[in-house]
């Protein structure tokens, strides 16, 4: 089994690599992250994985869990406006640090991504988020341009900030290990579909600084924690 399981992390860590350009943080131990839920380390305090509870949608925003988040139509669908940070077993803040929560939510297995979002809500799966993509380059009149026009004004290095032109505000919280250990916040975005492709991994989206598109060839292994955007029913 752990054979198996070097195998998958290793080919799809070369395919990132072909793709991306790595920077690499290492954990901090010392920081204990997280939100008003329990620990960034999702420690024994910390709820079973289930659903964001108590959802709550008007005006244009979700509330879930004690947070509110502002809501965006683009097109046909309606997304949360930033990354869930809803603390729940199955998750972490990336560097175990409580203000990357804030900044980035959490980064969720994908176990605990398919059951997160609230009720009402839903992970979406390759084809929503193909759908989000098309609906953009489609508005903009342009081919591989959905990155640009989704991604935050502010928080992406070296240049790589997009025009948010929906509101989205992808940001690049980066991804970590369930084991302990994270990558490339500030460099890359890495987004749960529910889509699964095997028993070891599931499809995932990404962003990147150095790249106007959104990235839609790859998969991961299961156990790795990305963020998790909610889309509504």
């Amino acid at each position: 089994m752990r054979t198996q399981f070097s195998k998958f992390a290793l080919t799809a860590a070369l395919m990132l690599a072909i793709t991306f350009t790595f920077s690499c943080s290492s954990p901090d131990d010392d920081n204990n992250g997280g939100n008003n839920n329990g620990n960034g380390n999702g420690g024994s305090n910390t709820p079973s994985a289930g659903p964001c509870p108590n959802a709550v949608t008007s005006d244009g925003s979700m509330s879930c869990g004690g947070q509110t988040y502002k809501t965006v139509q683009i097109g046909d669908q309606v997304w949360m406006a930033a990354n869930l940070n809803y603390n729940v077993s199955g998750s972490k803040c990336y560097g175990n640090a409580e203000s990357d929560c804030n900044k980035f939510g959490r980064l969720y297995d994908w176990e605990t991504a398919k059951k997160v979002c609230p009720s009402g809500w839903h992970l979406p799966s390759v084809s929503d988020w193909d759908d989000l993509k098309s609906y953009v380059e489609n508005d903009n009149g342009c081919g591989s341009c959905a990155g640009k026009h989704l991604k935050a004004r502010n928080g992406w290095n070296i240049g790589g900030n997009g025009t948010d032109t929906y509101d989205f505000a992808a940001l690049p919280g980066g991804y970590g290990y369930s084991s302990g250990g994270f990558h490339n916040a500030g460099d890359n975005g890495f987004w749960w579909t529910s889509t699964e492709y095997d028993a070891n991994l599931a499809h995932y989206r990404s962003m990147g600084y150095n790249i106007e598109y959104v990235n839609s060839n790859f998969n991961f292994v299961k156990s790795y924690l990305f963020s998790v955007r909610c889309l509504k029913d």
